[in-house]
């Protein structure tokens, strides 16, 4: 396989980014991936540096800070905890319910919009609370939590969802996706991580003592106010901020349906061009009637993941150009078949994972290489692969070296032996990395989902 010096100093940048993402995390790769991008552009490839910053995918941080704003406001503003409280109290003291009621929650919290670390770090305190309540091992109910969030994380709201929905958006004319197409690949996308983390995590739920914890409980009931006490009624900025995140959601939804085609004018479609468009004017709203404190919201906005996909990108974009992404494919193609290459995404991309940032380093690195792969390996389908990375990057994120599993671990009970479930964590962990390439090549090898 011919190769330029460009195309393997390219990959040595990224090689670099992607260790020391694995061992320093204080130091955000994104930056450095554009100084790299700048270094091997100019060095090798031929482009000026100024030409390099024009990589920087611009609309993609536009969306993902608007719609961070919007829910950074919500959240701190005391909406979706109160939310979460009054959602909580639907089991109505039955406890062998509570499972169903927090994985449905937390997939419904994350879905809307926030994200999974924000969904996560929302409902982790309740859940723990209530685990220690109800003595539910504190393993058992971090399958829940993460699974959920991590299911719902592709939603088109959500963080990561528009972070894969913007890298599929930016390669869909090689793959023949038009632009009609696109709103409801990203459903079906959604739909196949809620599938896969569900069967993985309620899986492991059962497997390791849920059922027999659940079979425990029938019959037994406690108070539901001891359980949850009842939260004060949501005031009028919080019901107006309830409004616009059903806005938003209207607003995304509607103008993708066959049935609304000629509802909206062009001028309303030029507004309602992306879920971030929408989310800025909601967002205004919110700050001009006082619903909501855009210090506080700008403060809770994930910058550092922001800038680590945008970077990434950059430097994803100045690899193509010299020729590297085309060699990794390469590499990846020579080992797998149409029907083996979504095993091997889940599995080398769920490795990766466990060590790095599943949506900040791993998708803004393997997604771009979905076109090339079909074509290398003689087919494929690219909904497949697209799901196979990001479930696969996104199964191991259960392990305590990842921000939705530190988060549970520091929310659990005081009864819990921290250090056990430290350990019980990161087995579970870094298995998930087996077990994604596992199932990735049933569910879209074999099954064809």
């Amino acid at each position: 396989m011919d190769i330029s010096l460009a195309a393997i100093m390219s990959i040595i940048a990224l090689v670099i980014v992607v260790v020391i993402s694995c061992v320093n995390e204080d130091l955000n790769v994104g930056f450095l991936s554009i100084a790299f991008a700048i270094i091997v552009g100019g060095f090798w490839g031929d482009t000026i540096g100024t030409k390099v910053l024009g990589y920087f995918p611009t609309g993609l941080f536009m969306i993902l800070v608007g719609v961070t704003f919007l829910f950074g406001m919500a959240q701190t503003n005391g909406t979706m905890e109160k939310l979460t409280a009054y959602s909580v109290r639907l089991c109505k003291g039955n406890t062998a319910i509570v499972p169903l009621i927090v994985f449905l929650l937390t997939t419904f919290i994350v879905t809307i919009g926030p994200g999974n670390i924000a969904g996560t770090a929302l409902m982790a305190p309740v859940a723990m609370a209530i685990a220690t309540r109800i003595n539910m091992p504190a393993l058992l109910m971090t399958l829940l939590v993460v699974g959920a969030a991590n299911g719902a994380a592709f939603s088109p709201f959500a963080p990561t969802g528009i972070i894969s929905n913007g890298i599929i958006a930016k390669m869909a004319p090689e793959l023949g996706i038009t632009a009609e197409q696109l709103s409801s690949l990203a459903w079906k996308i959604h739909f196949n991580s809620e599938v896969a983390q569900g069967f993985v995590n309620i899986g492991g739920f059962f497997v390791l003592g849920g059922w027999a914890w659940i079979q425990k409980q029938r019959g037994q009931a406690l108070d539901i106010d001891e359980l949850a006490p009842r939260p004060e009624p949501f005031n009028k900025h919080q019901i107006l901020t309830l409004l616009a995140v059903f806005i938003l959601i209207l607003l995304v939804i509607l103008p993708g349906l066959p049935a609304t085609k000629g509802l909206f004018s062009q001028a309303m479609m030029n507004i309602l061009a992306n879920v971030g468009t929408i989310a800025f004017i909601l967002a205004g709203v919110l700050m001009l009637t006082g619903s909501g404190d855009s210090k506080a919201a700008i403060k809770v906005i994930p910058w550092g993941v922001i800038m680590m996909v945008c970077g990434v990108t950059v430097l994803i974009e100045v690899m193509d150009k010299a020729g590297g992404l085309n060699a990794l494919v390469k590499l990846i193609g020579a080992i797998s078949n149409p029907t083996t290459i979504n095993g091997v995404l889940g599995f080398v991309t769920g490795l990766l994972s466990a060590y790095s940032s599943s949506s900040g380093v791993v998708m803004p690195m393997f997604l771009p290489m979905v076109p090339g792969l079909i074509q290398e390996v003689g087919g494929g389908n690219p909904i497949a692969l697209i799901s196979s990375i990001n479930i696969g990057a996104h199964l191991v994120d259960t392990s305590p070296l990842s921000t939705l599993g530190a988060l549970c671990i520091a929310c659990a009970g005081e009864h819990e032996d921290k250090a056990k479930l430290f350990r019980n964590l990161l087995m579970w962990g870094l298995a998930m990395s087996v077990v994604g390439g596992i199932v990735c090549y049933i569910f879209f090898g074999i099954l064809g989902f």
